[in-house]
């Protein structure tokens, strides 16, 4: 039995990147829904663990829904969630916090008990905005001027959409950085915070799970952080010349989903 064999007949569990995973945009990538089906089927549990922090778990599971794809809310969890709960664990409920983010975000926080107010803040959380104007991020600047500790969902540069890849929260937080000087404390992936959510709730562990995504720099190496099984896919950010570059190498490798679903079933067929 070669290694590609012997790490997937290891696996109990998935925690799943979403965006250049399982869709791009509004697009789903080609064998996404035959794939969790599959994972169904072999008693595989998964987490649908995503940086993008615009929506709920509700509304996630509504997009993937409009594209054939169905999903428990119970089933994702994004980075608003794992943010939220970190700053719970820091801060009393009533904590006035200024938010850039949508309501993924903003649902998030207040599910936690938290004043979200427009000055006067002792926290800056920000996360991606699809409709930020200058205005808001100048707002955020002087709070975290002012003395307001600043937060970030996640560090994801560039985000995978139908069009092509476009910028995503780290740029957001690249711009307060840049404004500030204040380097925001990231919750989401690579930090370990999201991968320890996602084993808790599916009560896995993590010599028996994988973390399967698209990006190196925040997937992969979340994964390993975390003492996970690695799966890259090239379906959303990452090509073939990226990951020859790179220092961070996952342990299995294929082009999307579908071919992980066709290798995967091929190995357990025997």
């Amino acid at each position: 039995m070669n290694k590609k064999e012997d790490s997937l007949r290891a696996l109990e569990h998935l925690i799943i990147d979403v965006d250049g995973v399982l869709y791009r945009g509004t697009e789903a990538i080609p064998g996404t829904g035959p794939f969790l089906d599959f994972l169904r089927e072999q008693g595989i549990g998964f987490v649908l663990a995503t940086n993008n922090a615009t929506r709920t778990p509700e509304q996630y599971a509504e997009k993937l829904s409009s594209m054939g794809v169905m999903v428990r809310p119970g089933e994702i969890l994004n980075s608003a969630q794992a943010t939220a709960s970190y700053l719970a664990g820091i801060a009393p409920q009533g904590t006035r916090v200024f938010v850039v983010g949508q309501e993924g975000l903003v649902s998030a926080l207040r599910n936690e008990g938290f004043d979200l107010v427009e000055d006067d803040a002792e926290f800056v959380v920000a996360g991606m905005d699809f409709t930020i104007c200058y205005d808001r991020l100048a707002d955020a600047t002087l709070q975290i001027r002012a003395g307001a500790q600043f937060i970030g969902t996640n560090p994801d540069r560039t985000f995978p959409s139908e069009r092509g890849i476009v910028p995503g929260a780290g740029s957001l937080l690249a711009f307060l950085e840049t404004a500030t000087d204040v380097k925001p404390k990231v919750i989401g992936k690579p930090g370990t915070a999201m991968m320890e959510q996602a084993l808790t709730r599916m009560g896995a562990r993590a010599g028996t799970t994988a973390m399967l995504g698209d990006r190196l720099e925040t997937d992969i190496l979340a994964g390993q952080r975390a003492r996970l099984h690695t799966v890259l896919v090239f379906s959303g950010v990452t090509d073939q010349e990226m990951l020859d570059g790179s220092a961070i190498q996952p342990d299995l490798v294929f082009q999307d989903v579908g071919h992980l679903h066709a290798v995967w079933q091929g190995v357990l067929d025997g």
